[in-house]
């Protein structure tokens, strides 16, 4: 389902470390961001069922219910897009944290700056700002429609919640059918980092088999070219 991102986009910051929070709360507000912290998984499941925030920052490391946990239940009513805050040594988590619907990571410590650039840079694609405006609207291959214009994806006549990131792959990929790109590539041109964990397409590449693919053991639309990385077919 398309998300429409407020003129003053809300942003819900999910840390128990109130100095984090504030320091991080102060630079999203000065960009304009309308922001609301919590210090638990709890509270930021309420927040998100009263009311819905056009980009969460989840740390992983909460008390009580931790942030993997807190993920997955926002993914069971939302598309909110997610960045997590994982420590250095912690990439099993962070790996699963895509795996379970995360759009971005970002590794403590970090800049402030580094966080409100990947605030602004996922809400520009969730907000659909970075396509073509002469681009065909839909791209249909078998029972797949891709609406790039409205940000929806049906798979045999069925909607499909993908989160902004998964779109924006799904997309970048269909609009080049039979092209192989590495995930290098990819995570340059989707994501917007020059340097980073290619993992994370990888990840993603997995979870949009799982949610367009009949068969994702067997992809027929999201092909994996060996030693090199995924092309698209129609």
């Amino acid at each position: 389902m398309s998300r429409q991102i407020s003129a003053r986009a809300r942003i819900l910051i999910v840390d128990d470390d109130v100095t984090v929070a504030d320091l991080l709360g102060r630079y999203l507000a000065r960009e304009g961001y309308e922001v609301t912290s919590v210090g638990d998984g709890g509270s930021a499941i309420d927040h998100e069922h009263r009311t819905a925030s056009d980009l969460v920052v989840l740390d992983l490391m909460l008390p009580g219910m931790n942030g993997l946990d807190v993920c997955r239940r926002l993914r069971r009513f939302t598309s909110v897009p997610i960045i997590i805050l994982t420590a250095r040594g912690e990439e099993n988590e962070r790996v699963f944290g895509l795996h379970l619907g995360a759009d971005d990571y970002v590794v403590k410590p970090f800049s402030p700056r580094e966080v409100t650039a990947r605030v602004g840079s996922v809400l520009r694609r969730a907000n659909g700002t970075s396509g073509d405006e002469d681009e065909p609207p839909r791209i249909v291959a078998g029972s797949l429609e891709i609406d790039l214009r409205a940000r929806t994806v049906t798979a045999a006549g069925e909607p499909v919640r993908l989160t902004a990131r998964e779109f924006d792959l799904l997309a970048h990929l269909a609009r080049h059918p039979d092209r192989v790109f590495d995930r290098t590539e990819l995570l340059e041109q989707v994501w917007g980092y020059r340097f980073g964990d290619t993992a994370t397409v990888t990840v993603h590449v997995r979870r949009l088999r799982a949610k367009i693919e009949a068969d994702p053991a067997h992809p027929a639309h999201l092909e994996t070219v060996w030693g090199v990385g995924y092309r698209f077919r129609r």
